[in-house]
């Protein structure tokens, strides 16, 4: 008897290619018996009744997400909530995160409704802008937090400090705070280490810091980061929450950043394994 009865299928809008593999996984998921509810774009390629995200949340007990990294990020974010479990299909290009091809899904998906699964929780940043002791925006990343310059090819100048604890002003041109999960993103681009799901850790990276003596900096996820835009150099800049949603900073602004306690859990199967999908998407060597 499968643990799960009540299906969520996900997708990214306007992305035809999605479409084959989601009637399928549909007919699919039926045939089983199961109930099956749709967002509203995979309600639309289905033509079938949609729900608002937190409504959906609150209705079933595993999530299927079809299509790319970005899509699973924007799904995870929305039912960290509610801890729902969450399968990847991967329609995009590199898949770190939705790890199970088209080709394999049904066979796949099979094992996992059937109760053999791997499952492995990634934890979520979450940051509040603050602005004159007020807070102006929040959000959630599964990701990263990135602090970003807006417009203009110029360096801005920040205090960042963890617990409490000065530790260092800097000039660059921004700074990730990524968690394992996005540490094979854009934090790995900008020099950062890749490090393994399971570690509790975050890592500040800075982006093409002045110094060179800036680097990257791997602290426990327990702990309150906090970062401050120096007023003396009023420097358009943008918070992002995984590269899609952003909030406008000024300078002076304080931005806090600690971990949720809520989890996203992805399920794999059970032969997934993490540094198959290094080797794989980052085209490392292969030892014989």
């Amino acid at each position: 008897m499968t643990p799960f009865s009540h299906i969520g299928l996900f997708t990214k809008p306007n992305d035809t290619r999605v479409d084959k593999t989601l009637h399928q996984l549909h007919e699919f998921l039926i045939q089983r018996g199961l109930h099956v509810h749709c967002d509203r774009n995979a309600g639309i390629i289905l033509g079938l009744p949609t729900m608002p995200t937190d409504v959906l949340a609150q209705h079933i007990d595993l999530a299927i997400v079809v299509g790319g990294d970005g899509t699973l990020l924007g799904a995870g974010r929305l039912l960290a909530d509610h801890e729902v479990p969450i399968i990847g299909i991967n329609l995009g290009r590199l898949g770190f995160l939705v790890d199970i091809s088209p080709d394999e899904a049904l066979t796949q998906l099979e094992e996992i409704l059937n109760g053999q699964y791997k499952e492995e929780p990634r934890f979520v940043l979450h940051a509040d802008v603050i602005r004159e002791d007020a807070i102006i925006g929040s959000g959630d990343a599964l990701n990263d937090v990135v602090l970003h310059v807006r417009n203009e090819v110029r360096m801005i100048e920040f205090t960042t400090r963890v617990d409490g604890h000065f530790v260092n002003t800097q000039r660059a041109d921004g700074l990730v705070i990524t968690t394992p999960t996005g540490s094979t993103a854009y934090a790995l681009s900008s020099g950062g280490p890749i490090m393994h799901p399971s570690l509790q850790a975050i890592a500040l990276v800075p982006i093409c810091p002045h110094t060179l003596s800036d680097r990257p900096l791997v602290i426990n996820n327990q702990s309150l980061i906090e970062v401050q835009l120096c007023e003396d150099r009023d420097i358009p800049a943008r918070l992002s929450f995984d590269g899609q949603n952003n909030i406008e900073l000024e300078s002076g602004d304080l931005l806090r950043i600690h971990t949720r306690p809520e989890k996203v859990r992805l399920l794999h199967p059970q032969s997934y394994d993490y540094f198959h999908i290094l080797r794989e998407k980052l085209h490392w060597g292969v030892q014989l």
